[in-house]
């Protein structure tokens, strides 16, 4: 899928990252598999508030492990800035980190965490997104989430409105539900993602046409 700011390609990461030259792009925005078995998980349970449908994922062996060295030496060798979803979990792997990013997903009785953290690359203080997953609201629809570790496009848009300046170069490698995709779209980014799985990457193509061709009003 390509757009003029969109280049969405059904790939390995490890490929895509070793066809770009140092520092290519201004930032890194991604979120590799935590290793916590996420990929045998058919379903998750929700909380009565929490306004985005459940559904039944796929199931699958993409979140036994987590990315080794080579893929974070990777990460860093194309990218100036990095902000890395999970960063708790490769916290050896990663230097020392100030500025961590959290999202309290003000949970209410689900079995999903908290907090989940990102480790980054900048200088300064920690931050905290708030919000809880409700998704964008269509025609009095709650939103569907593809993925079973869909993050919410809210996310991706107050990342990209605190770390970022319009018209950077944005590379994800774990693209899944292709919310970052959405977010770039409208944030004015010039996103470069890969989804290594073909089913996910279709559904979340057909997410990014329908979200992305819808008019807004003001």
């Amino acid at each position: 899928m390509k757009t003029e700011t969109l280049d969405i390609r059904n790939m390995d990461c490890m490929e895509l990252m070793r066809g770009y030259p140092d520092n290519h792009f201004d930032l890194a925005v991604v979120d590799p598999p935590y290793g916590i078995g996420m990929g045998k998980v058919k379903k998750w349970s929700t909380s009565k508030k929490c306004l985005a449908s459940s559904n039944d994922y796929k199931s699958g062996e993409w979140d036994n492990a987590i990315p080794d060295i080579e893929y974070f030496r990777g990460l860093t060798r194309v990218s100036k800035e990095q902000i890395i979803w999970g960063g708790n979990y490769y916290a050896h792997l990663l230097p020392a980190s100030s500025a961590w990013l959290a999202w309290d997903k003000v949970n209410d009785g689900t079995k999903t965490a908290d907090v989940e953290l990102a480790w980054s690359s900048f200088k300064g203080a920690a931050r905290m997104f708030r919000w809880m997953w409700r998704g964008f609201l269509q025609d009095g629809q709650n939103e569907k989430k593809i993925h079973i570790c869909q993050k919410p496009v809210a996310l991706y848009d107050w990342i990209f409105a605190n770390c970022a300046e319009r018209g950077m170069k944005i590379l994800d490698t774990h693209m899944g539900s292709g919310s970052i995709a959405i977010a770039a779209h409208y944030a004015g980014m010039h996103l470069t993602a890969c989804e290594l799985d073909a089913d996910y990457y279709k559904a979340a193509c057909e997410r990014i046409d329908t979200e992305t061709r819808q008019a807004t009003f003001f």
